[in-house]
């Protein structure tokens, strides 16, 4: 190697250092504040605690996500659960749950296998709990439109236009 091409090598790498400390400088110095996580549940712990054994029971999170926590081995492209009760509520959660048929009330486009159950087997008040927990489940008001977002595209399939509101399939 010449003593020109040395020269040029070392101003590269001299150049590529200082790009380097400069973003990571920047990094360490950026002052945007960590909103934190956008969900979280206003129902009470006995609530709580009656719709995770029920949740359990039913194995709800083989399809659905909730708190980003779900069954690995499934690939069943099910809405999420986090936020949802900022998009529906109670009475809303208890007719679905009562529905001998989900699907006339919130249509689904995955196979038959795969569709929500019915839940009308299901005692009244197993269905007033599930309800009331779902109803809970609540979103900061900033992450709001991601809510619906992922809920539109998860249900539809098709890319989510913010006039388009998720409950309104």
């Amino acid at each position: 190697m010449r003593k020109g091409e040395k020269v040029i090598i070392g101003i590269l790498v001299a150049l590529g250092l200082i790009l380097m400390t400069q973003r990571a400088w920047q990094i360490a110095t950026e002052t945007e504040e960590d909103p934190g996580i956008p969900f979280y549940t206003t129902a009470s712990t006995e609530v709580s605690n009656n719709a995770a054994a029920l949740m359990r029971q039913l194995k709800c999170r083989e399809c659905h996500t909730i708190w980003a926590v779900r069954d690995l081995t499934q690939k069943v492209p099910a809405p999420a659960l986090d936020g949802i009760g900022s998009l529906r509520g109670e009475a809303w959660f208890y007719d679905y749950f009562s529905a001998s048929d989900p699907q006339t009330i919130l249509p689904s486009r995955l196979k038959a296998q795969y569709q929500m159950p019915s839940y009308a087997h299901l005692p009244e008040d197993d269905r007033k709990t599930l309800a009331a927990y779902m109803a809970s489940l609540k979103v900061e008001d900033w992450y709001l439109e991601e809510t619906r977002k992922a809920e539109f595209e998860k249900l539809t399939g098709k890319p989510y236009k913010p006039e388009e509101k998720a409950g309104e399939l």
